[in-house]
Order: C-alpha cells, then structure tokens, then sequence
C-alpha cells in the first residue's frame, strides 16, 4: 500500500515592520484627537460668531462710533434699522422695508435678534432658536441687499460680487452648523442647559 505524504503548509515568520509599530500609535491618537479638535473648532466659531451679533447690538444700541455713529444710538433716540431700510435700493421687498424703515416695532425686534443670538452663541445655550431667529434675520437681510440684482433702482452698478452667495448666507449655514453639531456643550453651558427639566422636556430649546 502506497502511502502519499500530505502537503504541509510552511509558516513563515516576519520580523514587525518597525514604520508600522512606529506609526499605529501616532494614528491612534490623532483618530482620539479629533473629535476633541472638532469641539475646540466648532466652539471657537460659536464664541465668534456670537461677537458678531453682540457687537452689532452693542454699536447701535449705544452708538460707539463704528457702523452708528456717536450719539445716534438707540439709547440716544436713534433707530437702529431705519438707515439700513430706507437705503434698500434694489429687490422685490424694496417698497416694503421702505415702510417699514423707523417703526417701533422694526427697531425692538432687530435689536431683541441680535442680543438674543448674541447672548445664545456666546453662553452656548438656545442654539436651535438662535440658529431659527438667525437665519430669518439673515434672509431678510439678504433680500434687502438682493445680490441677484445687477443695478439699483437708479440705474448705478450694484457692484454685487456673487448672485447668490454673500455673507448673510454663510453665517446662516454657520448658524445652523452650530446647532446641528451641538456646539455649547465645549466652552459653553450647553450642557448644563441641556440638563435643565424643561429644557429636557422640550428639546427644541437646546
């Protein structure tokens, strides 16, 4: 009887690459890092997006010689959105905000929008309703300014830079970013809010 010996595989050692033992470790830590990186980021945006709003509050509430000039606060009897209002030249609302240039009501909800949005950003709490209140802000702006327009009522250049695209829509994609990613919760009192029981009850408040 023939016997057929069978086959048996090699094994065969391999010294460990000594680049990868070497570099498993750094990924390893930038991977952990990132999500804190990601924090401090979207954080620090938060911080400085909520100084945009709190300035422009600040500015035109007190008249600080920036973009209103001194003694044509709001506290010195000045309207805060009357000068931007009535200088929209261009769009389909132009008539409208011409209207609605001086109004009480105008200057109190402009003034409560960027306190508030300012407030909320910089504290880290509200940031769905400070994303909400921020974007209709934004959009109205926008439609004011009308990028798509290429002239002006006077029939003067727009100089628009972009028909889409301007500032106003970044920091409402900005403001909502914030919200979605839950940004109050690094340097901020996100989290305590979120603890909060009515907080906890509704969470469109977080």
């Amino acid at each position: 009887m023939a016997v057929h010996d069978q086959p048996h595989p090699h094994r065969v050692f391999r010294f460990p690459s000594p680049r990868r033992a070497a570099t498993a470790p750094a990924t390893d830590e930038t991977t952990a890092a990132a999500p804190a990186t990601r924090a401090y980021a979207f954080a620090g945006l938060r911080i400085l997006t909520g100084f945009v709003f709190l300035w422009a509050f600040l500015d035109k509430m007190f008249g600080l010689g920036y973009a209103t000039p001194s003694g044509k606060g709001w506290i010195d009897g000045g309207s805060p959105a009357e000068g931007f209002l009535s200088g929209v030249a261009a769009g389909p609302m132009r008539s409208t905000f011409h209207d609605w240039a001086g109004a009480a009501w105008t200057d109190w909800l402009f003034m409560l929008g960027l306190l508030g949005i300012g407030l909320a950003l910089i504290a880290g709490i509200g940031l769905r309703l400070a994303a909400l209140a921020g974007t209709a802000m934004m959009a109205l702006m926008w439609i004011a300014e009308w990028p798509p327009a290429k002239h002006l009522s006077d029939g003067s250049a727009s100089m628009s830079t972009n028909p889409f695209t301007d500032y106003h829509v970044i920091y409402a994609v900005v403001l909502i970013a914030l919200a979605a990613a839950g940004a109050g919760a690094t340097w901020g009192l996100g989290r305590v809010w979120a603890r909060l029981p009515f907080v906890s009850r509704n969470r469109w408040l977080l």
